[in-house]
């Protein structure tokens, strides 16, 4: 027995925690991010100052963009590592709701310590303490029920024993990992107990293949050996299982071609002559011809998400659905025939299965013939430029955008351009950081790398501010390798606090922002919905009142070097290259303003989203873009 305080015990707890994977023993928890304030500093802040063992305190400067850190540090780590984020009561800890949200959407295990009320009420309302009128149990903190695999409140100090063996079940856990949050009442945190030994001593929870069962297997092979032109598409699971290599021995065995989601991007190498890169909305024609004609679609580690599917509207009327999932919830998706494993260990038994059927789909040429027209497309994308021919890939209606963005910040650099040229320039070990906006279309259709797990894309919540402290998260986890921040200049605006954290670890990164004066993906949308320029740009308010008067000039270069990052600011291609090749010789985080012309990201491919257009509506525009939505509505599948 040990007599500690909760805040050290938990200290204590979470240095003895380890994790095993094929027999690989890894220490899980690496430290703790922290804006201390005064519900946590005086608790576990004690606790960490007096003897944080082999955990390292971290200064966050935003509790959101820390917890984004950790969130990507786990990624990054392939779920083997994290490190946990504490917080203040109130506004501090609402700050990490919306991280909490984006690491459970993405099954990125986040442990959270938010700290709270006075579990004993007596100095009600203690600062910053939220109270709900109709229970006095209520706390702000009650709000990451909503967005998080497990929550708990420790309202005695022997109730940590039980919640954090829970907290570590869910953060092990292949199909449940998300945000954890266990809320730490301020005067309970100095409040002492006497805790086991067997609770503080060393544990390792043993991460594991499930084996497809004999039933399900069979049921799988039965439909994929009648299909002709099957599909697979290799989703975050085949990631997390490490299981690129047999995924793409698989497809050769049996000419099957796969498709990437974001998640899954790099599970496999980009070169593999199978592989014909993104699917769906941000997908490419490669990707999304072959999956318009397949028979049998086999979902590997995917959740389907409408970008993945273009809204259920991707796949044929008569398409049958193969998964593999450790998730059982996403394993029934699309009515599918399931195989509830590990993606390895189902990708191996199906191949096994097939091969005893000497199995061959139908393919003949057309898996080159789709991929060389991607290649097409990518040699074209790469060569846009401003000039006299100019043409938007976008379309657009408002057209006086590109011009005078042009003359405002004298640069021809077209988006899709410049994301060429960064690929050409940087490291081929390189990892690409991306969470929203344009950004993400662009990278996943366009992005390549045959190193595996260099793509860290949050694209299941697309968070904007997610991109530079994953950035910073990814670094940390991989410090031999560059690390490249695909932002845009809204996302930047939203949260980049945390650039100063790397320079207070003295962890590179390099910030690529891509200025295109405004939020250009959502004023793609609506306009190409009908709708008119509202409040999607960053312009000035004009005489008339409308946010639509001039383009603000911005120097973000200017402000990142205020913080010690070493800046550029590139109007042409030539000023890129030579930026990014300057900054792989720095030592210290980099920042390039990339002056990017509006409209000149990719588009389309043959994909549809659906989105909740106006049926009613004053402007022929809106009521024609409805007509479109609606008939799309009518050929996708329901459910």
């Amino acid at each position: 027995m040990a007599l500690m305080t909760m805040g050290q015990a938990l200290v204590r707890f979470l240095d003895n925690q380890y994790v095993s994977f094929d027999g690989k023993e890894t220490k899980f928890v690496d430290g703790i991010f922290t804006v201390f304030g005064h519900g946590i500093v005086v608790g576990l802040g004690q606790a960490l100052d007096e003897d944080p063992g082999a955990l390292r305190v971290y200064q966050g400067k935003n509790e959101q963009g820390m917890a984004h850190v950790a969130t990507a540090f786990a990624k990054q780590n392939n779920r083997r590592k994290i490190i946990a984020c504490a917080s203040s009561i109130g506004p501090g800890a609402a700050n990490m709701i919306t991280a909490a949200a984006t690491a459970t959407v993405n099954n990125v295990p986040l442990l959270l310590f938010p700290a709270d009320a006075y579990a004993s009420r007596q100095p009600d309302p203690v600062l910053q303490q939220f109270e709900q009128v109709n229970s006095l149990a209520t706390t702000t903190n009650d709000a990451y029920k909503a967005v998080t695999r497990y929550w708990d409140r420790i309202q005695r100090p022997e109730q940590l024993m039980s919640a954090m063996i829970n907290a570590m079940r869910v953060l092990t856990d292949t199909a449940e990992a998300g945000a954890v949050a266990i809320c730490l009442p301020q005067d309970v945190e100095g409040e002492a107990y006497d805790y086991p030994d067997s609770f503080l001593a060393k544990r390792v929870h043993k991460i594991t293949r499930p084996l497809p069962v004999k039933e399900e297997l069979e049921d799988a092979v039965k439909v994929i050996a009648a299909a002709k032109k099957p599909l697979v598409i290799c989703g975050g699971g085949v990631r997390y299982s490490e299981a690129g290599e047999a995924l793409e021995k698989f497809c050769a065995d049996f000419n099957i071609p796969f498709a990437e989601t974001q998640s899954g991007k790099t599970a496999c190498l980009s070169s593999n002559k199978y592989n014909l890169g993104g699917l769906g909305v941000t997908g490419n024609s490669s990707g999304n011809v072959i999956a318009k004609e397949a028979d049998v679609v086999i979902g590997v580690g995917t959740r389907f998400s409408d970008f993945t599917t273009a809204s259920k509207s991707l796949f044929r009327d008569d398409v049958k659905v193969v998964t593999v999932n450790t998730s059982r919830f996403d394993a029934y998706k699309l009515d599918a025939v399931k195989i509830v494993a590990d993606a390895k260990e189902g990708i191996l038994a199906l191949g096994e299965a097939l091969a005893a059927l000497n199995y061959k789909s139908a393919y003949t040429d057309e898996i080159a013939k789709a991929k060389q027209g991607w290649d097409d497309e990518m040699a074209r994308l790469a060569a846009y430029r401003y000039d006299e021919n100019f043409e938007p890939l976008i379309a657009a209606r408002e057209e006086r955008t590109i011009p005078e963005f042009a003359k405002l910040y004298g640069t021809d650099v077209t988006q899709v351009a410049a994301v060429a040229l960064i690929r050409e320039v940087i490291d081929d070990n390189a990892i690409c950081v991306g969470s929203a906006g344009s950004l993400p279309g662009d990278l996943q259709r366009m992005w390549t790398s045959d190193e595996r797990y260099s793509y860290n894309m949050e694209y299941g919540y697309s968070c904007m501010g997610y991109e530079i402290a994953g950035a910073l998260g990814s670094k940390m986890a991989e410090p031999e390798k560059e690390v490249y921040a695909m932002c845009g200049d809204g996302s930047y605006l939203m949260l980049h606090s945390e650039l100063v954290t790397s320079i207070q670890e003295g962890k590179k990164i390099n910030v690529m922002l891509f200025d295109n004066a405004g939020f250009g993906c959502i004023n793609n949308l609506q306009m190409s919905n009908g709708i008119g320029n509202l409040a999607t740009e960053f312009r000035k308010r004009d005489e008339n009142g409308d946010l639509l008067g001039d383009i603000m000039y911005i120097d973000y270069a200017q402000s990142a070097a205020g913080y010690g990052v070493k800046t550029y600011t590139a109007r042409s291609l030539d000023e890129l290259r030579a930026a990014l090749e300057d900054s792989k010789k720095q030592t210290v985080s980099t920042l390039i303003d990339i002056k990017v012309l509006p409209k000149t990201m990719t588009d389309g491919y043959g994909a549809w989203w659906n989105v909740g257009l106006a049926s009613v509506a004053k402007k022929e525009s809106v009521r024609s873009a409805y007509e479109n939505i609606e008939k799309m509505r009518k050929i996708a599948r329901k459910y």
